[in-house]
């Protein structure tokens, strides 16, 4: 079982930046593919960064070269390091934690969201 915690959100002015950090609890984190997806009001669930437990990233187009995501298994924790907001990037953003050993490809776990709010 993992529980994730996810804080940094806020609200911010477009052109800002801003870091989400999403604490993992549990075991072996290192073995989990961990993803932050963000949701706005209206729309669906999106994935917007993921970081392999294997080795490697991937981003959003729409986030690409803005948005960083990066982990640390010492401590348990990724991160999403987001800059030159914009005011579409509002959105409840969680992380969420996929085994390396799944057998449905879904995430597992999700914390219960931070909110940003990038005014225009």
């Amino acid at each position: 079982q993992v529980q994730l915690v996810e804080s940094g959100g806020g609200l911010v002015q477009a052109g800002d930046s801003l870091r989400l950090s999403c604490a993992a609890s549990g075991r072996a984190f290192s073995r989990y593919t961990m993803g932050w997806f963000r949701q706005a009001p209206g729309k669906e669930r999106e994935l917007v960064a993921a970081d392999m437990w294997s080795g490697g990233t991937n981003y959003a187009d729409s986030v690409k070269g803005r948005f960083t995501i990066s982990r640390d298994n010492a401590k348990n924790t990724v991160y999403l390091q987001m800059i030159s907001l914009k005011p579409e990037d509002t959105a409840v953003y969680s992380c969420a934690a996929r085994s390396a050993f799944t057998t449905t490809g879904r995430y597992d776990y999700w914390g219960r969201g931070t909110q940003v709010t990038v005014s225009s």
